[in-house]
């Protein structure tokens, strides 16, 4: 079976820097997929990369068999994307944002007001459905973004940082959605740094590290029997002990 995300030989550059080095990402169908590595190892640039909004400088990216850079009308039409530093428009209330995206991917008029008051509903918004967006907290910002992603019925969600800043309630809301959409077929891949929230809702993670892939495959088989942190730590170099050397730290000035 194709997998839903491919890429091979993917690298991006900025300037003498390179930030993507060549990656080789393969992401199942129907898989929640968790895309995980330190701060600049490449994670949103990975995620621009194949979702088309940033051009990469090698290799090549396919979503859902469709090529990114040689179909984008194609892979656009299969893919709901949630980007880091989500940005809305915020003088829209969330119900005309829902419509107003909906009109863009031109769904039936009647599919998109069923599909807008299920969807805020399911994200708890109802209440909330005519406040405009830009006096929404952080949780409610992205419960309204996941919900945009959404509305069309991808067949693959990419999102960057998801749970980063919400509450708990709003996240247990995004989590028990993302769940249903893998239940009924669909693909979810996240980036996130909290790998005890990967290891609990993904079957599939890819570690990268510098620019490249050094784990790839079912969570079980990349944690070794180890918790996933542990793994990471292992695989991404960072089991040192900075603290070494700072006797002085924490001692009386006396």
């Amino acid at each position: 079976m194709t997998p839903a995300v491919r890429t091979q030989g993917l690298a991006k550059r900025f300037g003498s820097h390179w930030a993507v080095r060549g990656i080789d990402l393969e992401v199942p169908r129907g898989s929640f997929a968790g895309l995980v590595g330190p701060n600049g190892a490449g994670k949103t640039t990975t995620l621009s990369m194949v979702t088309g909004l940033l051009r990469p400088d090698a290799g090549l990216a396919a979503v859902d068999g469709h090529d990114v850079w040689h179909d984008p009308v194609g892979v656009k039409a299969r893919i709901g994307v949630l980007p880091e530093g989500l940005r809305l428009f915020e003088r829209l209330s969330g119900r005309e944002l829902l419509v107003y995206t909906g009109r863009l991917r031109r769904l039936p008029a009647p599919d998109v007001e069923q599909r807008t008051r299920e969807l805020l509903e399911v994200m708890d918004l109802t209440a909330d459905a005519d406040k405009l967006v830009v006096d929404y907290s952080t949780g409610m910002r992205k419960k309204i973004g996941l919900a945009a992603a959404l509305l069309h019925n991808p067949a693959v969600l990419f999102l960057d940082e998801p749970f980063e800043g919400i509450d708990p309630i709003s996240a247990n809301i995004l989590q028990a959605v993302l769940a249903r959409f893998t239940t009924t077929g669909g693909t979810v891949v996240f980036s996130s740094h909290v790998m005890e929230l990967v290891e609990r809702l993904c079957d599939w993670v890819t570690v990268i590290a510098q620019g490249q892939i050094v784990a790839q495959g079912r969570t079980a088989d990349v944690r070794g029997g180890r918790s996933l942190n542990e793994a990471f730590i292992a695989l991404v170099g960072g089991d040192r002990h900075p603290g070494e050397g700072l006797a002085w730290l924490g001692s009386s000035s006396d």
